[in-house]
């Protein structure tokens, strides 16, 4: 089955296209506000891109310029740079979609 790397790039309560993706067949990567969805939480709940049962990937440069540190994500969030981004869309996607 092919993998695919979902980039969002903008912090939303939901989304319709990551509800239609079949569970398992991607992962999230998180870049520019869509970092947000990793560390900020809304009435005491943290996003719904988290609880999807997928692997979720922040970007440590676009947490550092909006003043999260990395420690600051929720636990199932893994933070990468930008050589460990290179690394996961060359070794573990087959397809890239942008959000």
């Amino acid at each position: 089955m092919a993998k695919i790397g979902v980039f969002l790039s903008q912090h939303r309560n939901s989304n319709d296209t990551l509800d239609r993706l079949s569970k398992g067949s991607f992962d999230v990567v998180l870049v520019q506000n869509g970092v947000y969805c990793a560390a900020i939480k809304e009435n005491g709940q943290s996003s719904p891109v988290l609880g999807r049962g997928t692997k979720v990937y922040a970007m440590s440069e676009d947490l550092v310029s909006r003043g999260i540190e990395p420690s600051q994500v929720a636990s199932n969030v893994t933070v990468v740079n930008f050589d460990g981004l290179v690394d996961l869309i060359f070794n573990e996607f087959t397809k890239t979609i942008w959000l």
